[in-house]
């Protein structure tokens, strides 16, 4: 999904978002990140590899409901590869939350041997949840705590604002804000994050995204199109030629048979983030592929 398009999106209450993550990082024992299974990486703010340089690290893939099964265990194997923990959830029905708590007790094993050495076996783990806007944080969080409401506590080092979510006997999760970053340097991947919704669609032209995504999915996944449009994609088909022949097919027509390639364009997006057209993943670990 390539374009010349370079979208920016960083409002200024991202920049105190990550300032205060920044500070309090030196209080947690680990950092749960969660991403969008269908882009691991467009999903991934790159500050936070700083920002967590040193703290053990949870991923958690989620919405694999909605995610390619077969890239998500590559995607799974990479992060590994690379010394995080993984985990695989749909926040929404709950799938794989309940591997939570002990994924972190796991993770963080070395260390609570150790506390139990120093007399400590009972002391309070503390885990930082991360995350950009809209990539199903606050459901994943909800689902982990069992809907218990979040307390604002007065904790050594934290400001009263400061969201700290108990999780289980010990452990307690201290939520962040979403946030974004100033610039995507890849258009692709402002792309990526437009497609699943994860930054407002309104600002980019809604036929020229869909364009990408259909273009992508022709090369990748052209069974689905077919099943669901009853499109055949040929070779030399542009983005809008490919609307405009799934439009067609739906019946999107407006005065003098023109093709409604608008309406197509925001019913694929709109079908493609709810799941209705299948289960899809839009880039893959670079040692993979470098088609993304």
């Amino acid at each position: 999904m390539d374009s010349g398009m370079q979208i920016q999106w960083y409002p200024g209450h991202m920049a105190k978002t990550r300032r205060m993550i920044a500070q309090q990082m030196r209080h947690m024992d680990a950092v749960c990140e969660i991403l969008d299974a269908r882009i691991p990486l467009s999903s991934r703010n790159p500050d936070v590899e700083e920002l967590t340089e040193g703290k053990p690290r949870l991923v958690v893939l989620n919405r694999v409901d909605l995610a390619d099964q077969s890239a998500t265990r590559r995607w799974a194997a990479w992060f590994r590869g690379r010394g995080f923990a993984v985990l695989e959830a749909n926040a929404r029905d709950g799938t794989g939350t309940d591997r939570f708590a002990g994924a972190v007790r796991e993770l963080l094993a070395e260390k609570l041997a150790a506390y139990a050495e120093r007399g400590q076996a009972g002391r309070t783990v503390r885990v930082m949840i991360l995350g950009i806007p809209n990539v199903g944080k606050s459901t994943f969080i909800n689902k982990v705590s069992g809907r218990k409401t979040a307390k604002a506590e007065d904790r050594p080092g934290v400001t009263r604002s400061k969201q700290w979510i108990s999780v289980a006997r010990n452990l307690e999760l201290l939520d962040t804000p979403g946030m974004l970053w100033p610039k995507f340097d890849d258009p692709a991947v402002g792309l990526r994050l437009a497609c699943t919704g994860a930054v407002r669609e309104e600002i980019l032209d809604a036929e020229e995204l869909a364009g990408h995504l259909i273009t992508y999915l022709a090369a990748h996944y052209p069974q689905a199109l077919a099943e669901r449009y009853r499109l055949q994609p040929e070779p030399e088909d542009s983005g809008y030629d490919l609307l405009e022949k799934a439009g067609r097919k739906r019946g999107f027509l407006v005065r003098g048979g023109q093709v409604d390639t608008e309406r197509m364009a925001r019913v694929l997006l709109d079908e493609f983030q709810g799941g209705r057209l299948g289960r899809f993943t839009l880039e893959l670990p670079e040692e993979d592929s470098h088609e993304d």
